[in-house]
C-alpha cells in the first residue's frame, strides 16, 4: 500500500470507453495494479472496433462492465456509471494513455489529509507532451472565462482527471452526453459552494491520428454551456 493512502479509502475509478482497442488492455492493467483498494467500472459507449468485445468477456471479479447500445458519449458514460459507484471516492480516467494512473496518489493525498473533497489534476503545472498550440489555447481560455464566472483560480478547467467524494458528486443531477460534461460537472460543484484543489499531473497527449476525439466544435460547445449552467441552470 502506498505510504500516502489510508488503507480504508476505497477509490472508483470510472473508464468511458469508445474505440479504444489499442490501449484498452494496458490501461486497465496500468489501473489494477495501483496498490489501493478500488473497483473498476467500465462503460463502453457504443464501440465499433472490438473494444466492445473485449468488454463484453471481461470477468466480472476484474470490473463492472457496463455496455451502451450506442455512442452516446463521454458524458452518458460517466452518468452511467455513477450510480454504481461504492468507492468512498470517485475518479475519471479514459481508455487512452494520455493520463497516468499512477497520479491517483497525488490527486488523493488532499483528500486523505482533509485538504479538500474536490481535486483536479493540471495538466499546465506539471511534466507534458506539449499540445498543439489552439489546442492549448482553447484549454486556457475556457478556464479563464470559468475562473470569471465562477470566482475560482483553476488552471485546467478541462483536465480529465477530476476526484470527488462519491457523496459530493453522486447526488449531482447530471444531463451532459458529449465533453460538455467537464464544464457541467465543474460548474455545479462550484455552484454549490465547493472549492476545487488543484496538483499538478503528468501529461502524453496524442494526435488526431492517434485517436484523439475532442475536436474545436466540443470547444464552442463548452463555451456556451458555460454561459448556460452559469446563468440558467
Amino acid at each position: 500500500m502506498n505510504s500516502q493512502v489510508r488503507s480504508e479509502i476505497k477509490l472508483s475509478v470510472i473508464m468511458p470507453v469508445y474505440n479504444e482497442k489499442a490501449t484498452l488492455n494496458e490501461i486497465i492493467s496500468r489501473v489494477e495494479r495501483l496498490p489501493i483498494e478500488k473497483e473498476i467500472i467500465l462503460v463502453d459507449d457504443g464501440s465499433t472496433d472490438g473494444s466492445r468485445e473485449i468488454l463484453s468477456e471481461f470477468p466480472s471479479e476484474r470490473a463492472k462492465v457496463i455496455l451502451q447500445d450506442k455512442n452516446l458519449g463521454k458524458g452518458a458514460a460517466i452518468r452511467a456509471a455513477l450510480p454504481s459507484v461504492t468507492g468512498d471516492v470517485v475518479v475519471i480516467q479514459d481508455a487512452d494513455l494520455e493520463y497516468d494512473p499512477n497520479d491517483f496518489f497525488k490527486l488523493l493525498k488532499p483528500i486523505e489529509d482533509g485538504k479538500a473533497d474536490i481535486v483536479y489534476g493540471s495538466r499546465f503545472t506539471g511534466e507534458r507532451r506539449n499540445m498543439h498550440f489552439w489546442h492549448w489555447v482553447g484549454n486556457r481560455f475556457l478556464t479563464l472565462v470559468t475562473n470569471i464566472m465562477f470566482d475560482t483560480t483553476l488552471s485546467d478547467m478541462e483536465t480529465c482527471y477530476k476526484m470527488f467524494r462519491s457523496e459530493i458528486v453522486k447526488p449531482i443531477p447530471l444531463r451532459s452526453y458529449r465533453f460538455e460534461f467537464e464544464v457541467e460537472i465543474t460548474a455545479k460543484v462550484l455552484k454549490r459552494g465547493h472549492r476545487i484543489y488543484e496538483v499538478p499531473i503528468s501529461y502524453a497527449g496524442r494526435e488526431f491520428h492517434e485517436g484523439k476525439k475532442i475536436t474545436w466544435r466540443d470547444g464552442i460547445t463548452a463555451l456556451w454551456n458555460l454561459f448556460r449552467y452559469r446563468f440558467f441552470d
